[in-house]
């Protein structure tokens, strides 16, 4: 009788429970789950650079000076360096190799590689 007794009183408990008004059921169903809707991030936005497209008089001397004393010469570390846009800095390593300033490592079409001439 104690069995059957609390297994009557476990359904009873279920059953009470179960009658909720409209706006109850409502509520539950909006409240449930993760909450609020996940925002996209904006993203991480890159600082336009202000470099120059034709060279000043202080940055050409800086081009020949300090430039052809570097192990290691590409376009972009020209670029980066002398604060120029990658056309001017391909002009630049042009001109270099023509004063004879610098010398191939390797040219690829998409990343060229130069070092300072050796005096030997």
């Amino acid at each position: 009788r104690v069995v059957a007794s609390c297994g009557l009183t476990a359904r009873m408990a279920g059953k009470a429970a179960a009658p909720k008004s409209k706006e109850a059921k409502a509520k539950a169903a909006t409240s449930g789950g993760k909450g609020k809707k996940k925002k996209w991030s904006k993203g991480k936005v890159k600082e336009k650079l202000q470099n120059l497209v034709l060279f000043d008089k202080a940055t050409y001397e800086k081009l020949i000076s300090d430039i052809p004393k570097n192990k290691l010469i590409t376009p972009s570390i020209i670029s980066e360096k002398l604060k120029v846009n990658g056309s001017l800095a391909r002009k630049a390593v042009k001109e270099l190799l023509s004063k004879g300033l610098i010398r191939t490592i390797s040219a690829h079409s998409a990343q060229s590689i130069y070092t300072r001439a050796s005096h030997s």
